[in-house]
């Protein structure tokens, strides 16, 4: 706690400091072991921030305790209801984690991935009484009209609250339905008839952990029009089985869908029917495919941790929208395939951690719009395609941890939009070369392997 609001006020002015010594001094005379009182200990730490980065801060609260949590669906939420554009959402992000009220990855890769604003690569956990602080400014709020409601399933609290709500319709911004609690009398799976008649026709955000095997949707999930991004998330130790994903079909305000360690539940076509018309589609432990070509507005699609997946799904190269792919820490996948180089509005190209991928398709340069590439910890690479050369606007190549590639194609000197490379030292000599012939602006960042399995850690 006190690292927490030591951190907070670090580059603030002498008087500031005083201040907030003596609003500590007064809390903790007079009883220390008030745990109210202790929760409102780091509200000092936010007396410094704006009114939008205290909605922010507050927005931690919709997260259970004690789990790592993808940064892009808390940025998600911050796009779509805080209105704010992405990289000033991530200047937020990184304030907080600068004072200590959230902690990032810290490792080696997630470092870069701070730097680079790559959000799918990077995880955040509740700084000490953070969430306590959260939960506690929220019941400010009456129950019937929050601007966050947490339903958080403890023994007989949860069905209680869900009896109280029930038939009322709730004006709630964003909703977070927490049945993760990691007791045996709490694991058994959520029935449809348990959830009430509740509606929630304001609701931008739906956010929904569970620990079971199988799960059902809430059916009160189509009174929610408005509803702009949904995220599913199975804390379990095996991955589950989601039923009621019919009910999604009438989302059509929907533009972000996150899952995370499910059972195929857009494996049948009639599932996605509803969904045409989302932006961003992330799967992390995510097991069974559909066909991915009804997702004809996708601008962004993440693949994390599949640990079964060997080939994508099909029709993922002809979403003719799609800016960003991001492919991670799929050990399976060989291969990408030939039409690869269909999606000419692509930007961003993470491949990243795909240690059995063993080429790039010559196809890689058709995507004349590529800015981004990465293919860092792609272990099994022996060669680039001469092809690589056509990719005019490529600013950014991250090929660090790529150990069995041992030579450049010459063609890589014809990237005269290259800025920077980050790569291991023996390839970075030929990267060296290459800014001494033809690409005089390339900076060339030399890094040392690392290896982590820090994302084990739940």
């Amino acid at each position: 706690m006190v690292s927490v609001i030591a951190s907070s006020m670090h580059g603030e002015s002498h008087k500031a400091w005083k201040r907030a010594t003596n609003k500590v001094s007064k809390r903790k005379c007079k009883s220390d072991c008030d745990r109210k009182r202790l929760i409102r200990l780091p509200q000092i730490c936010i007396d410094f921030l704006d009114d939008v980065a205290k909605e922010c801060l507050l927005d931690l609260g919709l997260f259970p305790e004690n789990r790592k949590i993808c940064v892009d669906a808390l940025l998600d939420i911050w796009v779509y209801v805080r209105k704010l554009q992405r990289h000033d959402a991530f200047a937020i992000l990184s304030e907080f984690a600068r004072r200590n009220l959230l902690n990032l990855t810290n490792n080696a890769r997630g470092s870069r991935a701070i730097q680079h604003r790559n959000a799918p690569e990077l995880y955040f956990s509740q700084a000490d009484g953070m969430r306590d602080l959260a939960l506690y400014l929220r019941r400010q709020y009456n129950i019937l009209h929050p601007k966050r409601l947490v339903i958080e399933r403890q023994y007989s609290s949860f069905l209680g609250k869900c009896e109280l709500l029930n038939d009322r319709a709730i004006d709630t911004q964003i909703l977070s339905i927490i049945t993760s609690e990691y007791s045996v009398t709490l694991t058994r799976p959520m029935e449809e008839n348990q959830w009430y008649d509740m509606t929630f026709p304001e609701t931008e955000v739906l956010l929904i952990f569970f620990t079971s095997t199988e799960y059902v949707l809430p059916p009160f999930l189509k009174s929610m029009k408005k509803l702009k991004f949904l995220m599913v998330s199975n804390c379990g130790a095996k991955k589950a089985t989601v039923k009621g994903i019919d009910v999604m079909s009438s989302l059509t305000q929907l533009k972000s869908v996150r899952f995370e360690s499910l059972l195929s539940p857009l494996g049948e076509k009639q599932s996605i029917e509803g969904l045409q018309n989302i932006e961003k589609l992330s799967m992390s432990l995510y097991e069974g495919f559909g066909n991915m070509s009804v997702f004809t507005k996708l601008k962004a699609f993440n693949l994390d941790h599949c640990s079964e997946l060997e080939h994508l799904p099909l029709g993922i190269f002809n979403m003719p929208s799609i800016l960003s792919l991001s492919i991670t820490n799929c050990h399976l996948l060989q291969k990408l395939p030939d039409d690869f180089g269909n999606m000419s509005s692509l930007r961003m190209l993470r491949l990243s951690a795909l240690t059995g991928l063993k080429e790039l398709p010559a196809s890689i340069g058709k995507l004349g719009e590529l800015e981004y590439l990465d293919i860092s910890a792609c272990e099994g690479l022996k060669v680039l395609p001469k092809e690589i050369g056509k990719l005019k606007k490529l600013k950014e190549f991250d090929m660090r941890e790529c150990s069995r590639l041992k030579a450049l194609p010459t063609t890589v000197c014809e990237l005269s939009s290259l800025k920077l490379v980050i790569c291991d030292e023996k390839i970075g000599k030929q990267w060296l070369r290459a800014r001494n012939i033809s690409i005089p602006e390339l900076r060339v960042e030399i890094v040392e392997a690392h290896f982590s399995l820090d994302w084990l850690d739940d």
